[in-house]
């Protein structure tokens, strides 16, 4: 009997996966393997709200592989010496994987083709299978990648898709392969009370119903904050619980302005990750740098704090750093805004705001998280990079009533219409009664600091 072992990362799906469908095709049995890798907690990424979402994600697919006859086999310990003894123990010949674009990625497949090379075994890795397009795939003449989206979009809406492959009816798994139990989400601590369940039976279901009741008004509700227009579909993208190809074509499928919106935000995950691909240590320095001198940990101390735990003064900003801190996720236009708020208003290094988001958020990777937020400070692909989002503005467009606002900022509540989003302007008597704090900084300041940080005063 011939073996392959298919190494599961952030592809946590039976629905079309290429990298278990070639598997199959070439092995009478596989191996479904995923390893629990002590490097991702070493490094600071094992944050509670995606390990228990990642809990969920496992136990899901284990349940799909036993309706068709197999398991997910769990192991613990640096990926490439599990792989290889896996490999050893059933005799695989074989090992299939989805690639990835991240330095950590990239060093754990050298690894792994390194070591399972020494015994005889292997490696195959997938692309498309974590994004639509392969990064590389689109390239402009003269370059590696793109580095402005609108061109790529256009590429890239050009390029033919794979077409998605089924969930397999069957997947044999030879018997004796040694695994640990499944981890629970009952086993972390410390998440975030509105965390949402995972896994790709979860994620199918929340975009069937949103394909239905949510697919067709996106492009004019998508930046609702109060409304909730978005699919919130990114934390199943990011484990790889849902294919981004499959809802390209499902999207597509619908057309529409609707679809076409969602399509383009589709889009930008592919962008990132092929300016990442390219240009590695974007993940941590700044892809165009302004020669900033960003405020640090020090210097903003209380700053920092303040915008950490939703209390700026800024209704809109707080209201925003509060839904992260309950749901581990959080609306992606405040996304933006609050990203503005303390880079440009506030002047602290994208780093630091980068940093707390991956603290929380459940759909946080460094691809994305990294790169909107390079590309929010002006240090990223964004080609008016000293553009500031003034939060009044924002807060007036796409939360004109405070519905938003009032549902996370609750002290706020009883403040009538758009006062909502300038309690300082209340009587003072009426002010102090909320217990809502005065703001940080003076926008006009926030804005003349930046305009000199940057030599354009």
């Amino acid at each position: 009997m011939t073996v392959a072992v298919v190494l599961f990362t952030s592809d946590l799906r039976l629905h079309d996966h290429p990298p278990l469908r070639a598997a199959l095709r070439s092995a009478d049995a596989v191996v479904p393997l995923f390893v629990l890798d002590p490097g991702i907690r070493a490094a600071g990424f094992d944050a509670p709200n995606r390990r228990a979402f990642l809990a969920d994600c496992l136990r899901d697919l284990d349940a799909s592989l036993r309706r068709r006859g197999g398991r997910l086999v769990v192991r613990s310990g640096p990926v490439a010496r599990e792989v290889r003894a896996v490999a050893a123990e059933c005799g695989a010949t074989e090992v299939h994987m989805a690639a990835g674009v991240t330095a950590y990625a990239r060093h754990r497949e050298e690894r792994l083709r390194e070591r399972l090379g020494d015994g005889g075994v292997a490696l195959h890795a997938h692309e498309a299978v974590i994004t639509a397009v392969a990064p590389g795939a689109v390239t402009p003449a003269g370059s590696d990648h793109f580095a402005v989206f609108t061109p790529y979009f256009r590429r890239w809406d050009r390029e033919p898709l794979r077409s998605p492959l089924p969930a397999p009816r069957a997947v044999p798994v030879p018997k004796g392969v040694r695994g640990r139990p499944l981890p629970g989400r009952e086993d972390v601590s410390g998440t975030s009370r509105g965390l949402p369940e995972g896994g790709e039976t979860a994620g199918r279901e929340r975009f069937s119903r949103w394909l239905e009741a949510g697919l067709a008004s996106y492009g004019d509700r998508h930046d609702d904050l109060a409304g909730d227009g978005t699919s919130r579909l990114s934390p199943y993208l990011h484990f790889g619980a849902l294919s981004p190809v499959e809802l390209v074509h499902r999207a597509r499928r619908r057309g529409g302005p609707g679809a076409e919106a969602f399509v383009r935000q589709l889009c930008w995950r592919d962008f990132h990750h092929q300016v990442l691909a390219a240009r590695p240590r974007a993940s941590v320095a700044d892809y165009r740098t302004r020669h900033d001198r960003w405020r640090d940990e020090e210097d903003a101390a209380d700053d920092i704090a303040a915008w950490r735990e939703g209390r700026t003064g800024y209704p809109i900003v707080d209201a925003a750093m509060r839904q992260l801190r309950h749901e581990g996720w959080m609306h992606n236009r405040a996304r933006l805004l609050v990203a503005s708020f303390l880079t440009k208003t506030l002047y602290v290094d994208w780093r630091i705001g980068a940093r707390h988001f991956l603290d929380l958020l459940v759909d946080g990777d460094v691809v994305n998280n990294q790169l909107n937020w390079q590309w929010v400070a002006g240090t990223g692909t964004d080609t008016r990079p000293h553009r500031v989002l003034n939060p009044l503005v924002q807060a007036k467009r796409f939360d004109p009533d405070g519905a938003y606002v009032r549902r996370w900022v609750p002290e706020l509540g009883p403040v009538e219409g758009t006062a909502v989003h300038e309690p300082w302007r209340l009587p003072a008597e009426q002010r102090d009664a909320l217990g809502y704090p005065d703001p940080l900084i003076d926008l006009a300041d926030g804005l003349a600091r930046f305009k000199r940080a940057r030599g354009r005063d």
